[in-house]
């Protein structure tokens, strides 16, 4: 309980309709506890004495009845309405508090946890702890006040007739209700637990599947992927069960156990000559006092359900953001474009990646980064717009740490054109916007003609408003890679980092985005990865990488003659 209740103040910009939800409660509950039974205290006796009532007195009488149910009732709804909609704005809440977190997170977060995973945390287990809260705030109150109602009805009517004084032993059967409740709950929470992970696994592999699903059918994958499917939809159907089990078996154990109770008040009011309109009253204020008990067990169950849920939302709440802003950070405009690597190293965790870079890019030059996968040149171009942290030294640009440089200042100054373009599954037009959104609609067109992508453009019928569907799915790879061009045209910004951006285009594509890199280059910083000597070719110089380290450094030409390494690697790799 203790780790849910800072999340309680999410309930503070929803007080005034929580409260009115409480207040609803209240009524319920005490309608529920004390109303009920005290009208069938006071009606019963009229309408079964000696005395004889008018057919008006009697519907006067009988009338108490559905006065009181309409209150309940009134109560129930009121509370029900008001707290479900507390319970949806505070949905949105987690979920935003989540995604937003998530919006700052270091990339290596992201290489540890896949994104099915984190969209189940993010959509399920924010909708369980949600429900946890709401329902739990609610019926802390609720159910207590209810019970308490009923327990004093039952103090009252024991005082006022000594001889009912019996059933306040069978309150005792409450404490032994306590015993199913800690056992199912433990079980619960262990079960809550696996099966939010497996949620997590589940929503992953259907993720993978459909955005990979041209190579499903090209491999025709179709029936393992079924097969897989259902071996983890079974598997997930057996947790669901198991918590089911136990989540479900907390009410009817604790309703036998009150049942007990109850048997044996009306079996000791029948022994003791109690009449039918003395014991009907006891025996629902009796019901009252368990029936809370019950629901408190099934909150019981709800909040290990939550727990669960909390400890997987805090590996996201509550993981720490390493690359932030410094203080006295400052803003930079207009870079030139010089970047400097001090004996910069940098590591995962498990073992260096990059060991002693030392090297200076000069402003307006073109460096392509070669050799093998995992060599380090990825990294090393992630560093520059600080997508990681160096782990010692440091990258300066035009002489400033890069850690001194306000991170929105600095990302301002950098373009990105990837290997696999990603665009938003909204307009061409404003997926070119994104880069700078304060441009006009001529800024974009022309940026988008320097990209070579403004002919193909008008001649869909919607031209710039045309959809481009779920990651570009309505486009062709080289009219993706344009569009991304088109970005870094219209954002002009002066370090440009090229991410293999020609490594799986037709040769009509590759050559039109050629045509467009040429251009685009110009005058800027450029940090080409490239697998394919023609875009090689643009550099002035070239950095070689192995095993984390720059080997060696140069033209083309000086390389291939001087470097066994790099014409190793140009000889299988690039030609």
């Amino acid at each position: 309980m203790k780790k849910l209740l800072p999340y309680f103040a999410l309930l503070k910009p929803v007080k005034l309709p929580f409260l009115g939800a409480l207040l609803a409660g209240l009524i319920y509950a005490g309608m529920s506890g004390f109303g009920l039974a005290y009208v069938l205290q006071e009606i019963l006796p009229e309408l079964y004495g000696e005395k004889v009532f008018s057919d008006w007195a009697l519907i006067l009488i009988v009338l108490k009845l559905p006065l009181v149910f309409s209150l309940r009732a009134i109560g129930g709804y009121l509370n029900a309405v008001l707290i479900t909609y507390c319970g949806l704005k505070i949905l949105e809440q987690i979920r935003f508090r989540v995604f937003g977190k998530l919006q700052y997170l270091q990339l290596s977060f992201f290489q540890k946890h896949n994104s099915g995973d984190l969209l189940s945390r993010s959509m399920n287990d924010t909708a369980i702890l949600q429900q946890t809260i709401i329902q739990g705030s609610n019926d802390l109150l609720v159910q207590p006040f209810t019970l308490l109602a009923a327990v004093i009805f039952l103090v009252w009517t024991a005082l006022e007739n000594t001889g009912l004084g019996f059933v306040l032993l069978f309150l005792m059967m409450v404490p032994v209700c306590v015993m199913p409740i800690r056992y199912l709950a433990r079980k619960l929470i262990l079960r809550a637990k696996q099966l939010q992970v497996e949620m997590g696994v589940v929503t992953e592999y259907e993720r993978e599947n459909l955005t990979a699903i041209r190579e499903v059918r090209a491999f025709t994958l179709e029936e393992e992927q079924k097969t897989g499917f259902l071996k983890l939809l079974r598997k997930f159907f057996g947790l669901q069960l198991k918590v089911t089990k136990y989540f479900k078996a907390i009410a009817p154990s604790i309703e036998f156990i009150t049942s007990i109770g109850l048997a044996l008040a009306i079996f000791y009011a029948k022994k003791t000559d109690i009449t039918l309109e003395e014991v009907v009253p006891l025996v629902v204020a009796l019901y009252f006092s368990y029936d809370p008990i019950k629901k408190i067990g099934v909150l019981h169950g709800q909040f290990k359900k939550g727990l669960a849920s909390l400890e997987r939302l805090e590996t996201i709440l509550n993981e720490p953001i390493t690359i932030t802003d410094k203080p006295d950070s400052r803003e930079l405009e207009g870079a030139e474009g010089q970047i400097e690597f001090d004996a910069v190293g940098f590591s995962y965790g498990e073992g260096p990646i990059l060991k002693e870079i030392a090297c200076t890019l000069e402003a307006g030059k073109v460096y392509a980064l070669v050799g093998p996968s995992g060599a380090g040149k990825s990294t090393f171009a992630n560093l520059v717009p600080r997508f990681f942290e160096v782990t010692v030294g440091c990258i300066r640009l035009d002489g400033v740490d890069l850690r001194d440089i306000k991170l929105k200042s600095l990302r301002q100054q950098i373009s990105l054109v990837s290997q696999d373009p990603v665009l938003f599954n909204d307009t061409i037009y404003n997926n070119i916007l994104l880069s700078r959104p304060n441009s006009s609609e001529e800024e974009v067109h022309e940026a988008a003609r320097k990209a070579h992508a403004h002919s193909f453009i008008v001649d869909f019928e919607n031209a710039y408003e045309t959809l481009v569907g779920d990651r570009g799915a309505r486009l062709s790879g080289g009219q993706k890679q344009r569009i991304t061009l088109a970005r870094a045209f219209l954002k002009n910004a002066p370090i440009l980092i090229l991410d293999e951006a020609t490594s799986a285009l037709d040769g009509e594509s590759e050559s039109q985005i050629h045509a467009a890199l040429e251009e685009l280059v110009k005058g800027k910083t450029v940090i080409i990865i490239a697998h394919r000597f023609s875009t090689i070719q643009m550099a002035d110089r070239i950095f070689v990488f192995d095993a984390g380290k720059i080997v060696d450094s140069g033209t083309h030409q000086e390389l291939h003659k001087s470097c066994s390494f790099y014409r190793n690697v140009y000889d299988n790799r690039l030609s």
